[in-house]
């Protein structure tokens, strides 16, 4: 086991790593990013990569305190779904009004990679592998989609 202060740096080190290995990426626009604090410039919309344990995630968080506001926001990105899997390349699980990590209610579209685990260096390939084309690919329909969302604002 790690203590916090461990698991701490472990994780530092591996997201350090990892933006280290997509800085060179230019967004989908053609202009440098910082892709692990990637900003929607859309207010409770996010995009997050997590790696617990024993798995990781990707994916569009919508964490508006209002749920029927999270709702609309939701609705607009089923509307963009067809949009979106073409930019993914694959499908993404679907979860309207969940409870997030401090227990607020979010909803969520985010594709999921088990048995692996941040705190196993052998992994790292994998889970870099694992966020790079999706973050890459929530880039390219992101430069299109987000004026879809301006009325939400």
């Amino acid at each position: 086991m790690y203590s916090k202060e461990q698991s701490s740096q472990i994780k530092q080190t591996f997201w350090t790593t990892f933006g280290q290995y997509i800085a060179p990426q230019p967004s989908a626009e053609g202009l440098r990013i910082n892709w692990i604090n990637y900003k929607t410039c859309i207010k409770y919309v996010n995009f997050r990569m997590q790696v617990e344990n024993r798995s990781a995630s990707i994916g569009i968080e919508i964490s508006h305190p209002d749920t029927g506001i999270q709702e609309l926001f939701f609705e607009q990105f089923q509307e963009l779904k067809l949009v979106l899997h073409d930019a993914l390349q694959e499908e993404w699980t679907w979860n309207l009004h969940s409870t997030g990590e401090y227990g607020k209610t979010i909803s969520r579209i985010y594709k999921e990679l088990s048995g692996v685990s941040i705190f196993n260096r052998d992994d790292w390939p994998k889970l870099i592998s694992f966020f790079k084309p999706r973050i890459v690919a929530l880039d390219e329909f992101w430069s299109d989609a987000k004026y879809s969302f301006d009325a939400l604002k």
